[in-house]
């Protein structure tokens, strides 16, 4: 483009030597100031485009080089939602393995409430029992305090309330009808509580 012009600015040259030629010797004067005229300005011009066309490229490269920041900025993030994925993953790794132990356990402790059960059977119960519940603290399941702690709507599930006394405040867990459990931090089954009020 710019290699155009030139040759553009050299006919025009050459158009103005050949116009030089067939004027007399008097406007000889005149014709060289406008030769003059006519070779700045043609400078000027291919200066202007050439700095133009500069400008334009340093923008091109300003809008790639915002275009790849923000890619890799991507691709950060995306590696650490990721990570923080993965490690929630493996942080709460058996809660459902955990969740579907739950009702075993609460059948078990049922059948130690039995009476009339034979001593041998109730001893094999609570082996069974303590082997799950061994089991379940090794994997980072407790179970949630309740009886006689202040009630807490995101570990316990009020399912009765009864009136308050001098040895149950307001707001208090009266009774624990079945066990909560809670995984690291993260409840697997709220404590079904009676509450005083």
């Amino acid at each position: 483009m710019i290699v155009r012009r030139i040759e553009l600015a050299k006919e025009k040259k050459e158009e103005v030597k050949e116009e030089e030629v067939s004027e007399a010797t008097s406007t000889e004067g005149s014709a060289d100031v406008e030769s003059t005229n006519n070779d700045d300005s043609t400078t000027e011009t291919q200066a202007t485009t050439a700095l133009d066309d500069i400008k334009k490229v340093e923008a091109e490269r300003d809008e790639l080089s915002d275009k790849y920041i923000r890619a890799q900025a991507e691709i950060v993030n995306m590696r650490r939602r990721n990570e923080k994925e993965q490690a929630s993953l493996i942080k709460y790794d058996g809660q459902k393995l955990a969740k579907a132990i739950l009702p075993a356990l609460d059948n078990l402790e049922r059948a130690l409430a039995v009476e009339s059960a034979s001593e041998q059977l109730l001893k094999g119960v609570k082996m069974v029992q303590t082997d799950l519940l061994k089991a379940l603290k090794e994997n980072h399941v407790a179970e949630i305090e309740a009886e006689g702690q202040a009630f807490d709507p995101n570990m316990h599930q009020a399912v009765q309330t009864v009136p308050a006394d001098d040895d149950h405040p307001a707001d208090t867990v009266v009774q624990v009808l079945q066990k909560g459990y809670i995984l690291k931090d993260r409840v697997l089954r709220p404590a079904m509580v009676i509450v005083a009020q």
